[in-house]
């Protein structure tokens, strides 16, 4: 093959991968992929790219090989996910991923490695057949350096090292309640995988109808938005158990090259006051408890039995029926179920049961086979069947467990995790304003929607007041009660100016990883029931967003 023939194929190489990463990043169409390619390639064949008439062959490694490898990462990351977390990433390195279900993903990765080895060596071929490249590559590498959002994430986290103050979020950090609860209710708190209240449009038909149904009877809160380091299922757990944004432990790991022993044993979470009640408590979810710490998490917060998938597929009637990531909902709730009828039956106080479902889990779901009946059989696409599929079962587990009369004095809470990741809908989704799934059922809540500006931190306090808690400023770990007319974070600065806050926090991650961090600051451990509300700095940022 001649060098022009060669040439030809390294620049429709370069052209199609170019367009590919244009429609991840935007919202245009799959096929404007190739109107993009077609404009790179009719350039590069017109100003004889790879084969000028003066070409000077020279063996030289272009500048922007790590800077485009470095582009690789982001739009792998872009694609399979949609929202890039950098904090999911750090955690789940720390956390321990081996158990995942993912195995499309890891083919994912092998594909797109493949092609980015083939767009490293087109790279190089052009830049050594072509002087032009060779000159011009080294700007774009300072251009694909200065512009790739994963640089400019950990530029951010860097920063924090040298900030002004490193503590706004800290200062703001309200101790849980500890005072007793008499006739304490029992609590059932479901978590919908990916099922945000985006789904309620009319753009996706009946999808959400189910909970639409029980939220009728009870308290719907709309405007439950996503603020950064809560946007992944332990992200969000952490966040609506323990008021407070999962900072990765990063830097502060003792031991950096070991899985973490804990998680954010620094705070008191639900789990911890509960217990403190004389709940017993239970977490079951579909898939593996060690992925991403969620095991470590209940364990190390009072959680008597935790299972996953390693402890509850043995109790499956038949053993094939599981899906990639674990078991499939219909039989995760009959295992609820269960566990709530012995918890009834063993346990003479209250009770606490944390489920996790799959279902809706991105990119298409995981809908169980007792869905197939009333909405016909699965095209292994389509994501509104799996969240009608997902809002189905939770409705039909809630309705039998009342049907039992073991529901009474209890308070069920049905939410999301987190806002779902790329789906097939995921330009209709995106378009609209997002918001999570927040259901609360109980004897003493009323129906009634509550619109209010606020995140997953705000779940926390919200839960507790719904127990029957006293809260403090109607306050708990940095969220605020929805049941309350104080406001919460993000109604008195906003979520952009709390997004930048986080990136700055030192303060608020040593909290949450004392006890794993080689040492905390002693201003912190001086008095530790002791809150600084505000500063003259956080009242200037309050006098500025009230006007």
């Amino acid at each position: 093959m001649d060098t022009r023939a060669i040439s030809k194929i390294a620049i429709i190489t370069i052209g199609l991968c170019l367009g590919y990463t244009v429609t991840v990043l935007t919202r245009l169409p799959w096929w404007t992929l190739f109107f993009v390619a077609a404009i790179w390639v009719g350039l590069g064949l017109k100003l004889r790219w790879g084969g000028p008439n003066n070409a000077r062959y020279r063996k030289v490694w272009p500048w922007s090989l790590v800077p485009l490898s470095l582009w690789g990462v982001y739009v792998y990351l872009a694609d399979s996910f949609g929202i890039v977390d950098l904090g999911a990433v750090f955690f789940h390195l720390q956390a321990g991923i081996s158990k995942h279900g993912g195995a499309g993903k890891m083919l994912t990765a092998v594909l797109y490695t493949l092609i980015m080895i083939g767009v490293l060596t087109s790279v190089t071929w052009l830049s050594r057949h072509d002087q032009r490249w060779r000159l011009a590559e080294r700007f774009f590498a300072i251009v694909l350096l200065a512009s790739n959002p994963l640089l400019f994430g950990l530029g951010q986290r860097s920063a924090a090292i040298v900030t002004d103050d490193g503590a706004w979020l800290d200062r703001r950090y309200q101790l849980p309640p500890t005072q007793e609860l008499k006739n304490p209710p029992n609590l059932l708190l479901m978590y919908l995988e990916s099922i945000e209240r985006t789904y309620a449009n009319e753009l996706f038909g009946d999808a959400y109808a189910n909970l639409n149904a029980l939220g009728e009877r009870g308290a719907v809160f709309e405007g439950v938005r996503q603020m950064n380091n809560t946007g992944w299922t332990m992200a969000g757990m952490i966040a609506s158990q323990c008021g407070v944004p999962l900072m990765p432990a990063g830097l502060l790991h003792d031991s950096q090259f070991e899985p973490l022993s804990k998680v954010v044993p620094g705070v008191d979470c639900l789990g911890d006051i509960l217990a403190k009640q004389g709940y017993q408590l239970s977490y079951l979810g579909g898939a593996s408890s060690q992925f991403a710490g969620k095991g470590l998490f209940y364990r190390g917060h009072h959680f008597s039995t935790v299972k996953g998938r390693e402890e509850l597929e043995p109790l499956l009637e038949d053993p094939e029926y599981v899906n990639s990531w674990g078991l499939f909902d219909d039989t995760l709730y009959d295992i609820t179920a269960d566990e709530i009828r012995r918890l009834n039956s063993e346990h003479n106080g209250p009770w606490g049961v944390v489920s996790l479902n799959l279902a809706g889990h991105a990119p298409h779901g995981y809908p169980s086979q007792s869905c197939v009946p009333q909405q016909g059989e699965f095209d292994g696409q389509d994501i509104l069947y799996s969240v009608e599929c997902s809002t189905w079962l939770a409705r039909q587990l809630v309705e039998r467990l009342e049907s039992e009369g073991l529901l009474d004095n209890t308070v069920v809470v049905i939410l999301s995790d987190h806002l779902t990741m790329r789906v097939p809908v995921w330009d209709q989704l995106t378009a609209l304003d997002r918001d999570n799934t927040l259901i609360m059922l109980g004897d003493a809540i009323p129906p009634q929607r509550i619109r209010r500006d606020a995140t997953m931190l705000d779940v926390f306090p919200t839960l507790l007041d719904a127990l029957g808690f006293r809260l403090k400023e109607q306050r708990a770990g940095l969220g605020t009660s929805l049941f309350s007319d104080k406001q919460t974070l993000v109604e008195s600065h906003g979520i952009e100016v709390v997004n930048e806050r986080l990136q700055e926090e030192t303060a608020l991650q040593h909290r949450l990883w004392e006890g794993i961090s080689p040492q905390r600051r002693e201003s912190q451990a001086s008095s530790p029931q002791e809150q600084i509300v505000e500063t003259p700095d956080d009242v200037a940022d309050e006098v500025k967003f009230i006007h």
